[in-house]
């Protein structure tokens, strides 16, 4: 109501009222073209989550029915619901290029970031682009999930050959393993290099310099910004790692001598217990410190105690129902693929879906039964409860906060399976409780998975930048992957590569393109959730004897932090559970502070580095 109306009203209620002259109330056309831009970017985002949403669900079945039987059918039908589905977010993101983000309100401009970035592999809008990069993605990712090859007249998928490589001391064994496994992934290059250039094309079109820089674009701050907090975060923990590493060198030289591994420079990466050289539990029998041992082996236990697939699921959702969320929906179980089926092709990868952004969620595993498969079902339900949690929240909000909290979320749960989380669920006894002289024993076990990994995760995404931007072209798609390796893990192959090796497509995120920076920061994230989490319970101990199972006050604050999604900046959302705004890796060295000061002293006076 203008001034002069407001001074009518009054006149006509019989008010005294002071002579002034009449004047109409000047409008900001500046205001008013932003209030117009807002309702039409409004009306738009709003047909954009109503397009989205119909679409998710249609593609989300599609690939569920392709990754849980893989067949000419089904990866047809994939890349078909892939290309529709490419071509509407590009479309959409197209389209959304008629808004000046800087002229919106902060969950306007949010939302149009969000959808711009929001597609990890951007096709072209041109003809046939979207259908030619749908079949180039859908073709790498069934040639990864059918990838077999020939050993002692037997074929071999990545679980086999996995499985020989944790086992086995054989030197000889493991690396004909290990070069067996990398001779599926050549036929991959040529395809990889094509998607390359096709999805650059499509992120130039939607505005990024390369697809390198539209994935990092996704931590609300510039790209460049977000490299160098990358950074900041591996010199945080790089030491820990370089300890950890002149260790378990010394103790496999010790068993293999100087002719299969040298006491000097990189690790073969066949010897460390994984196909990848990733995590190195599976060796923890080689590199076990000389100080009191566990009293216990949790794959031993679980095979006594009789648990199957179905239990060990059952068990990771007790956990958080423990901390007062709600147990998972019937059609979890009813639509889950929790073993490897007989009589079809699947991919194996682990991985939780959610396949109608409200309650269908579930996981596709083929669980079998001992302690790595333990740990990594409570890390899949995580995202199904993340998934859960912001299932209210508006489409384009349904996410993590970054991808890095995503991956945390079930990672930092399972920091709290803890000898004393097996007591509470029958797992060990009380007598065979470990005392304060197996902390070294428990923390190696941990730093082997969870250290050893953090180069590793760092090098997959390097590795890809280093290609997305150009900068590391397909003839020297290999030399880079292993002058990276070498770089941050101090790993090497076991033997010449072959002139045409593409070892990267040997590493499921590589061909499935599923960025991996997200599990860096997830592990770094994960001790620092676990840290606030156990100030929270009001814990007074050593952070690795912490565990919240059965807290619910812990698990109401942790509900609040997952029911956020990507409503709002990623420090919002971090502060509301840690009390900071900033990803931090002190959590870590706090955690496995015992096991450095035992690292440092059983490395004295070796020639640590590569």
């Amino acid at each position: 109501m203008s001034k002069l109306m407001k001074s009518v009203s009054a006149a006509a209620l019989g008010l005294m009222l002071v002579s002034c002259t009449p004047y109409q109330e000047r409008v900001d056309p500046a205001a008013v073209a932003a209030e117009e831009l807002a309702i039409e970017a409004r009306s738009f985002l709003g047909r954009v989550e109503t397009e989205l949403a119909a679409m998710n669900r249609e593609a989300a079945q599609a690939y569920w029915n392709q990754a849980t039987n893989i067949t000419p059918e089904t990866n047809a039908a994939a890349a078909e619901a892939g290309a529709k589905a490419t071509k509407l977010v590009v479309s959409l993101a197209n389209e959304s290029k008629q808004f000046d983000i800087a002229r919106l309100p902060p969950d306007l401009a949010r939302k149009i970031q969000i959808l711009r970035g929001g597609i990890t592999i951007p096709a072209p809008s041109r003809e046939g682009a979207a259908e030619e990069l749908a079949k180039l993605t859908t073709d790498l990712d069934a040639a990864y999930g059918t990838g077999k090859f020939e050993y002692k007249g037997k074929m071999l998928t990545v679980d086999d050959a996995s499985t020989i490589i944790e086992t086995s001391r054989d030197p000889n064994v493991t690396r004909a393993v290990w070069e067996g496994w990398h001779s599926i992934s050549p036929p991959m290059k040529d395809n990889y290099a094509k998607m390359v250039t096709l999805a650059n094309e499509g992120a130039v079109e939607l505005g990024y310099p390369s697809l390198d820089q539209m994935w990092l674009s996704g931590y609300d701050m510039p790209p460049a910004e977000m490299e160098a907090e990358v950074q900041r975060l591996w010199g945080q923990v790089e030491p820990l790692y370089k300890e950890l590493h002149c260790y378990t060198r010394t103790k496999l030289n010790q068993k293999y001598g100087n002719a299969v591994q040298p006491a000097t420079g990189p690790i073969r990466a066949d010897l460390l217990g994984n196909m990848w050289a990733q995590q190195w539990s599976s060796i923890y029998d080689i590199v076990q410190p000389a100080t009191a041992p566990l009293t216990y082996d949790v794959t031993t236990r679980l095979v006594e105690q009789g648990y199957t697939p179905i239990k060990m699921v059952e068990t990771a959702e007790a956990f958080f129902v423990s901390l007062g969320l709600d147990p998972l929906p019937d059609t979890f179980w009813e639509r889950s693929m929790i073993v490897r089926p007989e009589g079809r092709e699947v991919q194996c990868h682990a991985s939780a879906w959610d396949l109608d952004d409200e309650e269908d969620v579930r996981i596709k595993m083929c669980t079998e039964v001992n302690s790595e498969d333990f740990y990594t079902v409570h890390h899949e339900l995580g995202h199904n409860y993340y998934q859960r949690a912001y299932k209210d929240q508006d489409f384009l909000y349904k996410n993590g906060a970054h991808d890095g909290f995503h991956e945390a979320i079930g990672d930092f749960i399972s920091l709290s399976i803890t000898p004393e989380y097996f007591k509470q669920i029958g797992l060990i006894a009380e007598g065979e409780m470990p005392g304060p002289d197996a902390d070294t024993a428990l923390l190696m076990q941990t730093a082997l998975d969870k250290i050893a990994f953090l180069p590793f995760a760092l090098t997959v995404d390097g590795w890809r930048w280093g290609v997305l931007s150009g900068e590391t072209t397909p003839e020297n798609y290999n030399q880079a992957w292993w002058d990276l390796r070498l770089k941050n893990q101090g790993v090497v192959a076991p033997g010449p590569r072959p002139a045409d090796a593409f070892d990267p497509g040997a590493k499921y995120h590589i061909p499935g393109n599923t960025p991996y920076l997200r599990y860096f920061l997830s592990f770094i994230m994960q001790f620092q959730f676990h840290k606030a989490a156990c100030e929270q319970a009001g814990w007074e101990g050593p952070l690795h004897h912490c565990s919240i199972y059965g807290n619910k006050e812990v698990g109401q604050r942790f509900n609040a932090m997952l029911e956020a999604g990507a409503s709002q900046p990623w420090p919002d959302t971090l502060e509301k559970f840690t009390g900071t705004r900033e990803m931090d890796g002190s959590a870590i060295i706090e955690y496995f502070d015992p096991l450095i000061v035992y690292l440092k002293e059983e490395n004295e006076g070796q020639a640590c580095g590569w």
